[in-house]
């Protein structure tokens, strides 16, 4: 029997290469749906509901916390972060994010040691899109806080395959982050600009 790992879940899509690989490699994924991120509620719902169908389709036990904390997110990122600094980025990342994965992985964390897992990871780790230098040392220093060892992989390496197997398995795939502040980027033609200008003067 392979051992267990509790692996925190942002979605569905990107559930599926880390799922495939941690069990090529002998470690049989629990997951762990907690995402207070998640901006609008529908699109929270959406995403919970395709986690579970994820789970469901390639036999894993999925635990969920059904809480919607968007107003608890808003007050954590606000007492930390300046609101003229939540569209702001550097190195193409924001201030905020950090925030947003030190909760989710604490509560992975905390959620592991409470249930007797020796291991946790996260599925953030195949996204190309989060600044992942500052989500491995986060999760590292974490993992030593709670004492609950963090399985680090980088799942990037099967971005197109995941994508693929999400087809297959007729998942919702999202857009954006999940955030209201993604939302507003990703939907944006000014931030849309702003960030290319970024880039562009980052390359001259």
């Amino acid at each position: 029997m392979n051992d267990k790992i509790l692996l925190h879940m942002c979605c569905g899509p990107c559930s599926c290469y880390p799922t495939k690989k941690l069990r090529t490699a002998e470690l049989e994924p629990v997951g762990f749906f907690f995402n207070p991120n998640i901006h609008p509620y529908q699109e929270w719902r959406q995403r919970l509901n395709t986690a579970k169908d994820f789970a469901e389709k390639v036999s894993m036990q999925i635990n969920v916390d059904n809480h919607y904390g968007l107003r608890d997110f808003l007050d954590r990122v606000y007492k930390v972060v300046d609101i003229e600094d939540t569209i702001k980025f550097s190195d193409g990342h924001h201030a905020r994010c950090k925030i947003c994965y030190a909760w989710r992985f604490f509560e992975t964390a905390k959620f592991a040691a409470e249930n007797h897992f020796k291991i946790w990871s996260s599925t953030l780790f195949y996204s190309i899109h989060q600044n992942h230098d500052l989500m491995k040392s986060t999760a590292e220093a974490i993992a030593k806080q709670v004492g609950v060892k963090f399985y680090y992989e980088d799942f990037r390496v099967g971005w197109q395959e995941g994508i693929d197997l999400s087809h297959e398995l007729n998942l919702y795939r999202q857009n954006y982050c999940g955030c209201i502040f993604s939302e507003e980027e990703r939907f944006s033609n000014e931030l849309r600009k702003q960030r290319k200008k970024y880039f562009r003067e980052l390359k001259a």
